[in-house]
């Protein structure tokens, strides 16, 4: 950047273009606006040039906010089903609730219901692996939104969440602005993951803003502290997913509807490593198509191989260190031109991973 006067004269025009090509309420517009004229009078009479950056980068945040942008939903129940029942084997249970949820969503949307931001919020409660944050972003999928995830777990610093104050000069907006800003949409679908797994230090002050994100009162002027200007959020779909309800304060609570994710049976792994997860991951590992066979006897010992585990990822797990495996093979040239590699109960642990 040119630090001389004339220079940035020429990057506050550059703001207030940016600010002039996008559509922001009317006060904050103003707000911003009477800074840049400040600043530049400033400049003008030989002030400090220090606060410059400061309103650059407040400008860029605010400028990105989707305040009047929203994505088309896809209102079609059949293709929410259809995309359920693809991503996801079995859980019959929670794809009917949601199902119902989203039926009830698709009409308020339909009709102009105002009265769809006083729905409560989806929580998947389960047991790790059991498919809660891949059910989420299904859920995202069926609505065509933007999908979006903010990670709680090991959270203690409400303003992750809430933003910090400009006065600070490493201040920042919080995790809510940011991923409205990545997705570009008022209306996307923001995944608060692991509800209960914040920091004890933390629990508190945390819970009081998710009490505030998650109140159709409340969430139509959030208030982050760096944006400094109430933000609609009533558009956006929140989905919590958590372990347990144990560490979840009861306010926070009241405004969930919770979806049991039961754990799967080993018939049910049986049929996701099969069908789901084998086909994907051996994609991913490079291997060529049909060269890597599994028999059906040998299921159930990759299903167990460390003894019971509720959901599916150790079952994730140990097919992909099988597809390394056999990749490892093939790199090495120890798999002769079109021959198929065929996983027996003989010869399994050859390939289940150490």
């Amino acid at each position: 950047m040119d630090k001389t006067a004339h220079g940035f004269d020429a990057e506050i025009q550059k703001l207030q273009q940016k600010l002039s090509t996008n559509q922001l309420p009317p006060e904050l517009l103003e707000k911003t606006q009477g800074m840049l004229d400040i600043l530049k009078i400033s400049i003008q009479q030989g002030g400090s040039y220090g606060n410059f950056e400061s309103v650059a980068n407040y400008i860029n945040v605010i400028s990105q906010i989707p305040f009047n942008k929203t994505t088309q939903d896809n209102l079609n129940l059949n293709s929410a089903k259809e995309i359920l029942n693809k991503n996801h084997y079995g859980l019959n249970s929670a794809k009917d609730r949601i199902l119902e949820y989203l039926a009830s969503l698709m009409l308020n949307i339909k009709n102009n219901n105002t009265s769809v931001t006083h729905a409560p919020i989806l929580c998947l409660v389960g047991l790790v692996g059991t498919g809660k944050t891949t059910l989420a972003y299904s859920v995202a999928q069926a609505l065509g939104r933007s999908f979006e995830r903010i990670p709680l777990g090991g959270m203690g610093d409400v303003r992750a969440l809430r933003g910090q104050s400009r006065v600070f000069p490493d201040a920042e907006p919080g995790q809510i602005i940011k991923k409205m800003i990545h997705a570009n949409s008022r209306n996307c679908v923001i995944l608060l993951d692991e509800l209960d797994r914040v920091t004890e230090e933390a629990r508190a002050d945390i819970m009081g803003v998710l009490v505030e994100l998650l109140d159709p009162e409340q969430n139509m002027a959030f208030n982050d502290h760096y944006v400094d200007y109430p933000v609609d959020l009533s558009k956006v779909l929140f989905i919590a997913t958590a372990n347990n309800t144990t560490n979840i304060s009861t306010a926070v609570l009241d405004r969930l509807e919770l979806v049991q994710m039961p754990a799967y049976s080993d018939e049910e792994k049986m049929v996701i490593g099969k069908s789901y997860l084998f086909p994907k991951i051996s994609h991913f590992s490079g291997l060529p198509p049909n060269l890597l066979k599994i028999n059906d006897d040998v299921w159930p010992l990759i299903i167990r191989p460390l003894g019971y585990d509720s959901g599916i990822r150790t079952l994730e797990r140990t097919i992909e260190g099988m597809c390394r495996k056999v990749a490892r093979l093939i790199v090495e040239g120890r798999v002769p031109q079109g021959d198929i590699i065929t996983v027996t109960t003989q010869n399994v642990k050859q390939f289940l991973p150490a």
